[in-house]
Parts: C-alpha cells; structure tokens; sequence
C-alpha cells in the first residue's frame, strides 16, 4: 500500500473534497477526465482499507451529497454516473458504511429498481459497467449479498451475462461467481450429495438459473453459462464445487456430441479449469473419463490446448496422459507419413485417439493447414520449456517431423504421397508456419538426436539463410534457431569429426558475409546479433575462432561501424567489442589475426562514435562494451585504464543522453571498485577496515587516480542531472567513496565552521541543493572549487551531507504530483467552478 493509504484523509483534501463533489454533481460543468476519476476511485480504495469503518462517510458528508445530487440530475453524464456507482460500491464495501447508505434510502436509488436500471443512462455501457463494479466491490458481507439477491439485483445480473459489451458481460460473470463463493463459503458444510445439498438463498438461485440455462434450447444462455462454470472452476477450489459439479455433469457432457450447441471450445477450458483443481482428482474416474471423452470428440483444433494442459499436470492418470499426447504428436505424426512414403522413419504414433482422418482434412485445407500447424508447433514449443514435464516426448521423431515443415515450407522436399503434394503446395512460402517452426526447433536444441537428423537440420537452416526469398523476420528467427543449435556443438557427436565441425561453421560464416552485405538494414541488424551471440558461447573454442578469423567477417563487421543506420552502427559496437576478445584481449599472438585488427586502432574508432555519433543507440553501446571490458579486466596497465576511464569520462559528461551517462556511471563504478581491490582496500562499502589498509598511502593512491582521471568533476556534475536515475546513481557511487575514504572518527570530520579552508565546497554544497535547476555546472575552478585536487574532494566528502541528497534524489519524482490533494486539485481545475466561470468576464 502506498503512504498515502495508511493514514486518514488529511485536512486539506478534507477541504478540498466537498468542492470536487459539488464540480462532479454540477451539469453545468465540462466533464472530468476519466483517468482522474480512476485515480480518486483508487484514493477512496486506499483510505477505506487505512479505516474501514462509516467514519469516513461522517467526517464527509459531502460524499452522501454527491451520492443525492448526482441521483436528483435529469441527464446525469454517463461517466459521472458510472464514477458514482463504483465510488458508492467502494464505501459500501464496509458494514456500517453500508448501513449508513441504507438509513438514508440511497442504496435502492443506486443499485436497485428506483436507480439507473429503469432509466434512459442504462443504454450506455460504461453505466452498466460501473453498476456491476459497484455491485462487486459493495458485496463483502451479507448485508450487502441480501440486498442484492432480495432487491432483484440478482435477476440484473443474469442478463447482464448476456449484454453486448464484452466487457459488461464478462464482469457479469465474474460478479455472479463472487456471489456464489461468498454465499456458499458463508454458510455451507460439505453435503454428502448433489440431492443431500441444501443450498444458501442465493447460491441456490445462481445455481437453478445455471441449469435452467444449461437445459434450455438457447444456445447463448449455454454458453453464458458453460463461461461461468469455467470462471468458478478456475477461481474456487472448496470442496462444494464438486457437488455443484455432480449435479451437472450429465448435462454439460452431453454437449460434447451436441454439434448445435457450438460450445466445444469452451467445454475445453472448463475442462482444463477442473483438471487443475485438486478436487476433481479423486472422482472415481468419471471426471478422468470426461476428459478422454473430450479429446476423442473435440476436433483436434479445440482438442489441442486441452491435451497441452493436460500434459503439463502432475497429478493425472497415465492413461489421459498418453491420449492428450496422442492428440496433440497426431498433426506432426500425419506430416511425417505424408512426406515419406513407404515411411522411411519411425512415426511418433502407434495409433491415433481419434480418427486420422479428421487431421488429414485439416492439413490438406488452405483454410486450416497453417492455423493447426502453427497452434500444435506452438503448443509443442511451450511444453519443451517446462523444466520437470510429466511425460517423455519422442524428440527425435519430432525434430525430423519439424525439419519436415520447414522443408516443405521451402520446397526443399518432393514428398512421395497426394495427401503430401497437397500440404507442400499449401505451405511454399507460407511465413506463419515457418516462424513456429522455426521457433520449436530452437527450443529442441539441447536434445540429443541423431546424426543424420541434426545433419539434415543445419542443410534446413543454412538454406533457410542463404534463400533470398526468406523474409527478414523468418531470417531473425532462422539465426536464433542456428545460434542455438551451434551453441550445443561440443555436446554433439555430430561434431566429433573436426573436419564436419569446420565445414558447417565455413558454411555459416559464408552465409553471414553475404547477409552483413544485405541491402536491407533489419538483415544487416540481424546478422551482426547472431555474431554477436555466437561469439559470447564459442569464443572458448578453436575451431570456432579459427573459422571467424579466416573469414571476412571481421571486417565486414568493422565497416558497418560506418552503417547510415543507427541500429545497424549499435549493433555492429557490440559486435566489435566482443570480437576483440578474439582478435586481441585472449588470443593475442594469433598468427590469423596479424596486424590487421589493432587494439588501439578499436578503441579509438569507439571513441570516435562516442563523442560524434548524432544518433543515442551507438553511443550507448559503445559505453556497454567499454564496461564489459573494464570488468574482464581488458583495458590493459593501470596507467592505460586510467587514461581510458578518464577520456571516456571527459567525453561522455556532456552527452545529451542520459541512458549514455548512466553507462558511464557504471564504468566509473567498476573501475573505483578495481582499484580498491587493487590497493588492498575491500570492493563493499560498508566492510570494516583496519587502521593498517586505511594507510595515508593506501587511501591517497585511489583518491589522487580518481582525481587525475576527472571522476568527481563528473560524479558531483551529475548528481544535478536533469535526468533523476543518473542523480541517483552517482550519488550512490559518492556514498561509496565517502565510507572508503572518510572513516575517521566524527570528531575528525570537518563542521560547518571549517567551510572557509575549502574554498568554493559552500558554494558546491549549495549547488547540489539546487538539483536539476542549476544551469551549465561549472567544473572548472572559476568558483573555487578544484575536482582534481584529492584535499578538496576528501574535504567535499566530508562536508557534503550526501545522504540527505541520496533521500531527496530517491524520493519519487511525482510524489508531489500524485498526492490525493494535487489529484483533487486538478479535478477541480479540469471541471473549474460556477463561480470561477461567472467570474471570467471582461
């Protein structure tokens, strides 16, 4: 909860208050914004949690006005009207305020027949919407659920089920399960049975017009009410909704061979609902056996995301397990048989669940094959992320039957059988199916499979990258998916023969030349990431690094460093910075390398993006290689790192990106940290240091390179960005300086009286308490303050009252602006008053 929550309403909203209820209730005035309406809503959320009791009603009775005022309106806005039916649902939440509400005859005008339900505002949706808001967040208590169901709200409801808004309707339902919960958790003990069952007043009521509507001849009234079973299954888990169940379960199976109904894919979601419910586990099987029957009756479009469900539970028995599996392999298995004929491979499946058929007519539709490809390759893709899976997928048969998609998607097979000519012809080309497969096949990459398989996988791919026909995004997804299978190449024994691990990795890099030459940029961008991350997994391996050098890879990617577009540049940055540790930082000596690729040549050409490129996205990747470097300990001697730290710092101060400077902030933090582990001093702040490492020698050799290297010019610099993170942070890195270099005793620190001996540290302390209001901070010693000298910053450590300026800068920047009393103030100057406007007259 946020601060303003836990406390009461203060004395200035409290005054505020009754004059933003008069604006609302006023039809005089312009309409408020619904975006501040929905924060007061939030507002009176918070305070009746921080005192729920009719006190807040007591202390405001401007509240209750607005309640009778708004009522008393002709043609009340719609929005005003749906703002006050959720803000009076919110304060009947509370018993006693509920019966406050009650004593002044005001719930009836609200919620009941005398209310907006008979009026001509009921035609608008966002009414309706509010009414059922207010209705939830008002039922708490059984004060609130009999007024309700006794009052005919109840009967409001269950055709609100039914409204045209989606919206209204769903919230319906979920009003109508909430409803159900509180009456039956109130009152009910676990009956033995359905007929034993005496059920609460209004569960009783919600639960006859469930099954009238399930027995009745609407179809819209059935599905109302199969969506509100699925709501309650999914939400309750109490022992009672088993018995509820009993009592419909013959009705509601029935629909599975009911083709006038059209309801099937909701019975798989209430299905899967139940499933996961532990109280359904032990049904003596005719629940298990509802489940079976609904995966051999569904068609295998509305039967596939119950099977995927299925199969990710735990508690289930084996034999479902194995149908749902059966259902969902049956469109690769069909692929598989249509592309080989006699089958040259093992299917995945022995036999099917339902008829073969069924998905052979589907596949060989336009109008279905690539929907019921995509839905089983994708359900297929979520099961291989589950890390504990309850069942054993046939990896093999299913990486060769997704090469198999891909293959026809491409026209690299001529498949033996009609049913396989036809699915070819529907998939040439087809870009939806090849991104799905695509994506099952990265996510098959750490298992284990045969040689030929992988063999014919990375053909696929490289065809897949080489085609000129394969869009930029299948080609993304094409790179993620060989990236991913390279990265499990020492795990492989298709790679134990160097000479096959040489010729697939030429092949790759040959493919990428001709891409980083694509006339089209997203390519250009593509094919730099897929280097990137190869070499970030491979750079440890010979055969890996020996094939990238000996290619014109490097230097293709050293030209795009020049690219006319921004992301291409950034891109190419960081494939650069992780090239060099493979061209120089780990394999020096490299007799492939030569001269042709220089350390310092690197460095500078990065620089140069750093202080000159007008676009932020280079630059900003620029500073993400220099602090991957500075923290593999890259950039060479201390005097080299130092004159590093400090041109990058002198060059990024006056970036106008604050996403750069905070780069640099963490390069200026990893370097201080390298150098107190260098000089002996502990990386944590907060660490205890003895008298003996906290030496004049120890603590002045850091302070005099930090000082050399231009940090706190650029540290106290941006504690007054105008960009809050970067204020922050450097205050941060501050504090940390402050506990390494100042931990003598108080009595040591200097007091306000010693200001004088440092010069212009008062006028830096007055500085920095002007935040981002200062304009041009000099940091130069025009105002007597010099960075560079290690006495002055020690002094400034000492003397500067950081924390305080950690606390300010952490504060939120809009703690101000969101308070309850701002949000009431800018109701107020949105609506404006009568007066005001009577007033503004010349």
């Amino acid at each position: 909860m946020s601060p303003r929550g836990r406390r009461a309403m203060s004395r200035a909203c409290a005054r505020l208050l009754p004059r933003v209820c008069a604006a609302l209730a006023d039809p005089r005035q312009p309409g408020s914004d619904d975006t501040c309406l929905e924060k007061m809503l939030d507002w009176f959320r918070e305070l009746r949690e921080a005192e729920p009791t009719v006190k807040l009603l007591r202390d405001n009775p401007c509240l209750t006005e607005f309640f009778t005022a708004v009522l008393a309106l002709p043609e009340p806005e719609p929005n005003v009207l749906s703002f006050t039916l959720r803000l009076a649902g919110i304060v009947a939440a509370v018993e006693d305020s509920f019966m406050h509400l009650q004593q002044l005859e005001l719930l009836a005008r609200l919620f009941g027949e005398d209310g907006p339900l008979n009026s001509a505002a009921w035609e608008d949706a966002s009414v309706r919407s509010g009414w059922v808001e207010g209705v939830h967040s008002m039922v708490q208590h059984q004060s609130a659920l009999h007024f309700i169901c006794s009052g005919g709200g109840i009967d409001v409801i269950f055709t609100l089920q039914g409204d045209p808004s989606l919206f209204v309707a769903s919230a319906a339902c979920r009003l109508l399960v909430h409803l159900l919960t509180l009456s039956v958790g109130s009152e009910l003990t676990v009956p033995l049975n359905a007929k034993d069952c005496d059920w609460p007043a209004c569960a009783h009521m919600i639960i006859r017009h469930i099954e009238e509507s399930l027995q009745s001849n609407s179809a819209s009234h059935i599905k109302q009410s199969l969506k509100l079973l699925t709501s309650l299954f999914g939400s309750c888990q109490a022992p009672w909704t088993k018995v509820l169940w009993l009592g419909m379960a013959k009705q509601v199976e029935s629909f599975l061979t009911e083709d006038s109904v059209q309801a099937q894919h909701i019975l798989a979601d209430l299905l899967l609902n139940m499933a996961r419910s532990p109280v359904f586990h032990d049904t003596e099987g005719s629940f298990w056996a509802l489940v079976t029957s609904a995966l051999e009756h569904l068609t295998p479009v509305q039967s596939s995301p119950l099977a995927v469900g299925i199969l990710r539970l735990h508690r289930c028995p084996q034999v479902v397990r194995i149908k749902a599996l059966t259902v969902l392999l049956q469109p690769m298995d069909c692929i598989l048989r249509a592309a080989f004929q006699p089958l040259e491979y093992a299917g995945l499946l022995d036999e099917s669940v339902s008829d073969p058929s069924a998905v052979e007519s589907l596949l060989s539709s336009k109008s279905s094959c690539a929907s019921l490809l995509c839905q089983t390759l994708a359900h297929l893709e979520e099961l291989l992320s589950v890390v504990f899976l309850p069942v054993n997928l046939p990896y093999a048969s299913l990486l060769r039957s997704v090469v198999t998609i891909l293959q026809f998607c491409n026209g690299l097979l001529i498949p033996a059988s009609p049913l396989g000519s036809k699915i070819s012809q529907i998939l040439v080309g087809c870009f939806r199916v090849q991104k799905s497969a695509l994506d099952a096949l990265a996510a098959l990459s750490d298992r284990k499979c045969s040689d030929t398989v992988v063999g014919s996988l990375f053909d696929v791919l490289l065809a897949y990258l080489e085609s000129p026909n394969t869009t930029p995004t299948v080609l993304k997804k094409s790179f993620k998916a060989m990236s991913k299978w390279l990265m499990s190449l020492p795990g492989m024994s298709f790679f134990k023969n160097q000479q096959q691990t040489e010729k697939t990795l030429q092949d790759v890099f040959l493919v990428l030349q001709k891409r980083l030459c694509s006339p089209c940029w997203e390519v250009r961008d593509s094919s730099l990431e897929f280097l990137t991350n190869l070499i970030r997994n491979l750079r440890d391996h010979d055969e890996f690094r020996q094939s990238l050098l000996s290619s014109e890879v490097p230097k293709l990617t050293e030209n795009l460093l020049e690219d006319p577009e921004s992301y291409v540049r950034a891109s190419a940055v960081t494939a650069m910075g992780h090239l060099a540790f493979i061209t120089y930082f780990f394999v020096p000596e490299s007799p492939v390398a030569g001269n042709q690729y220089n350390k310092e040549k690197t460095v500078a050409k990065l620089q140069e993006i750093l202080s000159t490129d007008p676009e932020g996205f280079p630059r900003r990747a620029v500073m993400n290689v220099f602090t991957m470097w500075l923290k593999e300990s890259c950039t060479g001697q201390l005097e080299e790192t130092e004159q590093f730290v400090s041109t990058v710092v002198q060059t990024t101060a006056h970036d106008l990106d604050w996403e750069v400077k905070l780069g640099c902030l963490e390069l200026v933090q990893i370097f201080c940290n390298h150098m107190f582990c260098r000089f002996g001093l502990p990386e944590c702040p907060y660490a205890p240091i003895s008298s003996a490492v906290t030496s004049s020698i120890c603590q002045n050799e850091p302070l005099q390179i930090f000082c050399r290297a231009n940090l706190f010019s650029f540290l106290f610099r941006s504690l007054c960005d105008c960009d809050k993170p970067v204020g922050q942070k450097a205050c941060d890195i501050l504090l940390a300086l402050k506990s390494h270099f100042c931990q003598s005793s108080t009595t040591d620190l200097q007091g306000p009286g010693d200001l004088s001996a440092g010069h212009g540290i008062h006028w830096l302390q007055g500085t920095l308490r002007q935040g981002s209001l200062v304009q041009n901070f000099p940091t130069d010693d025009g105002n007597g303050v010099d960075f560079q000298d290690p006495e002055s910053m020690m002094l400034a450590l000492r003397t500067i009252d950081l924390v305080e300026l950690h606390n300010d800068l952490n504060k939120c920047s809009d703690y101000v602006e969101k308070s309850p009393q701002s949000l009431l103030e800018d109701i107020l100057a949105t609506v404006g008053t009568a007066e005001e406007n009577e007033a503004d007259c010349y």
